[in-house]
């Protein structure tokens, strides 16, 4: 990770050509209070601005005693995104400045909203700079304090925040980085390093998962030179009850196989492994949170590829649940790497539930475009609680339909099921897919083909690489409540 943000907690503001930055609420109601001069030079300013603390709303006074930074937030400022949103503005604000060096007081804003205005900063200053040559003459750095009494860095809610931002900036990191830096065994190896903070990581090679029958996952990967891995990261907080699981597909280059992509647009392939991605940074997020619950994340990672020894267009797999598979379309591969992944969960932990999430399908776009993702689930309550979390943490989804008439599309004349279904609906015969291989558990998967890559930037996600899915994860295990399978599979 890499951030254009020098982030520091003090209790003395600091000197120099420092500026000063101020919440300003509703009808210009100025925080925090101000030198009696300085605040009838910035109220003056104000008036001539016509800048009343309208939310959304910034100005930016260069008076002759400091440099002041205005950041409108209305009627208040609260806890969560909206806290979120203030801290990206004051990150530009600041970054704006030729000094780019600015304090914040922290004088009647409470720890919570202290913290998420921090978070926001953070998440705004990540800047994915690995590959260049000489990033700190192009990259300015943004020198933000804290100034308070009471709040530091090691502060319990304000400590949680960082912890969460790591794990956001990781599933980011993963998105970046190019196909022959990050490919499965590599990918494997980052997962490995974070047994520090006390998972436990665990590894299983290709031998290992033949050993164990998952002839769905394998056969994507065999036009590879890379090695195909599974990787479990195991988080032990909750003492006897079953755990929460946590699925990601980790595509790490997707050329489409023999069933071969358009050459336009297959460098975005790199990020074929959001679902992986953002897996392992919330399992980074909940290890350095420490959070009270057991919770274990599972990716398959995998490299598609065509080749010699690449699966066919006809083939047939036998995946670790003992199901065949006729393989019709080589690029509907992340449903094969998802098949065995959750099998392989559901039998071997033995969750209270399993949420995955995957690139899955364009499909995804063409229904929702790149502002939801689909969810797709067994579960009524499992929907209202992933719905409450993306709302709450702006990574919102979406739910779609299952049901038998598209479970009918899947049906094979050699095998128990073809990996691809008619023209339409791909994005629900996908899941429908899916929705084979869960037997008894409360499940939903989240096609966040939409989600994984931003366009555009906006006051806390930069382009590119998202992050989507650690924050919408990591609320959906603070808030859990057991829900019931209300749906069984209508194959």
């Amino acid at each position: 990770m890499a951030s254009k943000l020098d982030l520091t907690f003090s209790n003395i503001a600091p000197e120099g050509d420092h500026a000063l930055v101020c919440i300003v609420g509703a009808k210009g109601k100025l925080f925090p209070s101000l030198d009696k001069d300085i605040a009838a030079s910035v109220i003056a300013a104000m008036a001539t601005a016509q800048f009343t603390g309208e939310a959304d709303k910034s100005l930016t006074l260069h008076l002759e005693a400091m440099t002041v930074i205005l950041i409108g937030v209305g009627d208040g400022l609260a806890a969560g995104s909206a806290a979120e949103a203030v801290g990206g503005r004051v990150f530009s604000a600041v970054s704006a400045l030729q000094s780019k060096r600015a304090f914040l007081p922290d004088q009647g804003i409470a720890d919570e909203v202290l913290a998420d205005l921090v978070l926001g900063m953070q998440s705004a200053a990540y800047h994915f700079e690995t590959y260049f040559t000489e990033t700190t003459s192009r990259v300015g750095t943004v020198q933000v304090t804290i100034v308070s009494d009471s709040v530091t860095a090691e502060t319990p809610v304000v400590a949680d925040r960082l912890a969460l931002m790591a794990g956001v900036a990781m599933a980011r990191d993963l998105a970046f980085e190019p196909a022959n830096k990050l490919y499965p065994v590599v990918f494997a190896d980052r997962c490995a390093e974070l047994a520090h903070l006390g998972l436990e990581v665990s590894i299983l090679d290709e031998e290992a998962m033949a050993d164990l029958g998952m002839g769905a996952l394998l056969g994507v990967g065999q036009g590879s030179r890379r090695e195909s891995r599974l990787v479990v990261m195991n988080w032990r907080g909750g003492g006897e009850e079953a755990p929460i699981a946590l699925v990601g597909k980790g595509v790490t280059f997707d050329s489409g196989g023999i069933s071969l992509k358009p050459g336009k647009g297959m460098e975005d392939m790199k990020w074929d492994m959001g679902g992986a991605g953002a897996v392992t940074g919330t399992m980074m997020a909940i290890a350095g949170r420490k959070v009270a619950r057991n919770v274990v994340g599972v990716i398959g990672l995998v490299e598609n590829m065509p080749d010699g020894n690449a699966q066919r267009p006809s083939d047939v797999v036998t995946s670790m649940s003992g199901k065949t598979i006729e393989i019709i379309n080589t690029d509907a591969e992340g449903r094969l790497v998802l098949a065995d992944a959750l099998h392989y969960t559901e039998t071997k932990f033995k969750p209270q539930v399993m949420v995955n999430l995957a690139t899955l399908t364009g499909a995804m776009i063409v229904a929702l475009g790149k502002e939801y993702a689909g969810m797709f689930t067994n579960s009524d309550g499992l929907a209202e609680q992933l719905s409450q979390a993306g709302t709450a943490t702006l990574e919102p989804v979406w739910r779609m339909p299952l049901g038998k008439a598209y479970h009918q599309q899947l049906k094979s004349h050699i095998a128990d099921m073809k990996n691809i279904g008619g023209p339409a609906g791909g994005s629900i015969t996908a899941a429908c897919f899916l929705e084979r291989f869960v037997m008894e558990t409360p499940w939903a998967h989240l096609d966040i083909a939409g989600k994984a890559w931003a366009d555009k930037s906006t006051a806390t996600v930069p382009k590119g690489g998202s992050g989507y899915g650690v924050r919408l994860l990591s609320q959906m295990v603070d808030d859990w409540q057991p829900v019931t399978l209300d749906h069984p599979c209508e194959s």
